[in-house]
């Protein structure tokens, strides 16, 4: 893919991306690092040729296989939530759908693991992903439940869909310190953005913004 494609043209063009950014800030995203990774990386890259001209739009699109690309509030909310009064580390995102997220992450941490339970869309994210010059972003087809043991621990943790619980295997992945950040399904199909905190004295919990994502599920497909 030359520069030309990944700058974009038209709703894809640099100046469409400049605008979400000066939306988000609008909408209460501060730090200058996620809102700086937000306008670097080409979301419309990650879309199906047919969507495209709606990447910078404020919203959650489908990619197939009953899976969506979050909407790029949530996507900066999130990691803004990790991100605050430190630096990222060692990340491991869960759900690595078309890599988009992986993608936003990887401008901001030199290590990042991302797992998918979906093949198809996994090879889908190798390629958008290898399309963006991320080449450091690593990713696996797996059970994101079991996390990814054999680079663990991590310094942060982000999941792409939603659970009541936070699968056990993340939180013994979690480093010292460590901060993992999901959507947690609190009553019915209600959800909220949940961070969770490894301190001395153990995990620490705090509730954010109602969100609406998929359901994590087991295995792999």
């Amino acid at each position: 893919m030359n520069s030309a494609t990944l700058s974009g043209i038209g709703m894809t063009s640099q100046r469409t991306r400049a605008r979400m950014v000066e939306r988000l800030r609008e909408q209460g995203i501060r730090d200058p690092r996620v809102l700086h990774a937000m306008g670097l990386v080409p979301r419309h890259i990650f879309l199906e040729p047919a969507l495209a001209h709606r990447a910078y739009e404020d919203t959650a699109l489908p990619l197939g296989f009953a899976q969506t690309i979050s909407q790029p509030y949530v996507v900066a909310r999130m990691i803004e939530i990790l991100i605050a009064g430190r630096e990222l580390g060692k990340v491991l995102e869960v759900g690595a759908g078309c890599g988009y997220q992986a993608a936003v992450l990887g401008t901001l941490s030199k290590q990042v693991f991302a797992v998918e339970r979906i093949a198809p869309l996994l090879a889908r994210a190798r390629d958008h992903l290898k399309q963006a010059k991320l080449s450091h972003i690593r990713l696996k087809h797996a059970d994101g439940n079991m996390g990814l043991p054999e680079a663990a621990p991590f310094d942060t943790i982000i999941l792409a869909a939603a659970s009541p619980n936070v699968p056990q295997a993340l939180l013994s992945q979690m480093a010292p310190g460590g901060r993992l950040v999901m959507p947690l399904v609190v009553t019915g199909a209600d959800q909220v953005i949940s961070l969770v905190e490894k301190t001395d004295s153990g995990f620490v919990e705090t509730k954010f913004d109602a969100v609406r994502f998929v359901p994590l599920l087991p295995g792999v497909e």
